[in-house]
């Protein structure tokens, strides 16, 4: 099975709005990272934004990019001592920084995603690795960040 089918698969079974005009793999991509699935998230949307030409390329690239930070995060969690996660907070920084520097075109608001907010929230987690000299994670299981829609997408 090639991998568009199976995130087309992946997707018609995520919890989403059927009546939503949104994309369902940009509603995914919500349902996955708050869930704390960001590898899911990642691919669910890497999906549409292959298939995207004009400015919103890059609002996906962004959000592609979030999730992406957020995996080195809970790699880094999960496996502290292990040789290659223990170097994941330094990329993660990188990717929360390119994440937010895509995103700030976008600001205030896109596809009813509080862009403004997602922006200071990357900008944040950036600096607080960055302030440790990339030896504290911020992210923590029981506390996993939630992103969500201002209004439903329509």
């Amino acid at each position: 099975m090639k991998k568009s089918d199976r995130i087309q698969a992946f997707v018609a079974n995520l919890d989403t709005d059927p009546d939503s005009a949104a994309d369902p793999r940009y509603l995914g991509w919500f349902t996955c990272f708050n869930a704390g699935h960001y590898y899911e998230a990642h691919d669910v949307l890497e999906h549409l934004w292959l298939q995207t030409t004009g400015p919103d390329a890059l609002f996906y690239k962004a959000l592609i990019q979030l999730a992406g930070a957020y995996v080195h995060l809970r790699k880094h969690s999960e496996h502290p001592t292990h040789p290659k996660h223990t170097t994941r907070l330094r990329p993660a920084a990188r990717l929360f920084r390119l994440a937010a520097k895509n995103l700030a075109p976008f600001a205030p608001h896109h596809h009813h995603l509080d862009v403004a907010a997602t922006h200071t929230h990357c900008e944040r987690l950036a600096h607080e690795i960055e302030a440790t000299h990339h030896t504290r994670n911020p992210w923590a299981p029981d506390t996993l960040p939630q992103i969500t829609l201002t209004e439903p997408a329509q």
